[in-house]
């Protein structure tokens, strides 16, 4: 990716969606994350990147008909589709870095510090356990993150800066969350 967007690595606000696919036995039971472990990526697979608008079209055009690899399995990218951040209350990272050792309750309060800094009193956090993400520097410790009962800019501003670094390999990236709130109330919101 990066050969063909090099930009990746020093613009902080463009990121890369971690590629979600089907595990290798059948699909039935995903496997742990491990390097061990090969998953396929079939030709259904997304890209999807996180970039700011004004810069949308100008990368979906450089990137368009691009070709790049995934361990074996070569990527072609198609036609970029527009897809608006969700105004919703309750968002979620899969993977926000985190040191090897750290505890949930140092974790979430330097998750509330980097809130802060954006002007964000966290109101209700869950984490998840710490997983290791292997990358080419070496591996990455990382726990998911669920953030709730933000206010919508909240929402929207946390979207678009996301937390912690490496955006550019799929962390710290918040996307929407099924939270309690009646989904009639999101469908208003939209309008």
């Amino acid at each position: 990716m990066r050969e063909h967007l090099p930009e990746i690595d020093s613009d902080e606000n463009i990121g890369v969606h971690t590629i979600h696919v089907a595990g290798s036995q059948n699909g039935w039971e995903r496997p742990e994350f491990s390097r061990h472990e090969r998953l396929l990526v079939s030709r259904r697979t997304k890209l999807a990147l996180r970039v700011p608008k004004e810069k949308a079209g100008a990368i979906s055009e450089q990137l368009y008909g691009k070709t790049v690899r995934v361990e074996d399995c070569e990527l072609t990218i198609g036609k970029a589709k527009q897809k608006p951040l969700s105004k919703q209350g309750t968002i979620f990272s899969r993977y926000v870095q985190c040191l090897p050792e750290e505890e949930e309750m140092d974790f979430l309060q330097r998750v509330a510090e980097e809130l802060q800094a954006h002007g964000i009193r966290i109101k209700k956090a869950m984490c998840g356990k710490t997983t290791m993400v292997y990358t080419p520097e070496g591996e990455v410790a990382t726990r998911s993150l669920m953030l709730a009962d933000l206010k919508r800019d909240e929402s929207l501003l946390l979207q678009e800066v996301g937390l912690g670094p490496g955006r550019e390999m799929g962390l710290g990236i918040l996307i929407p969350h099924k939270g309690i709130e009646a989904v009639k109330k999101i469908d208003d919101e939209k309008e």
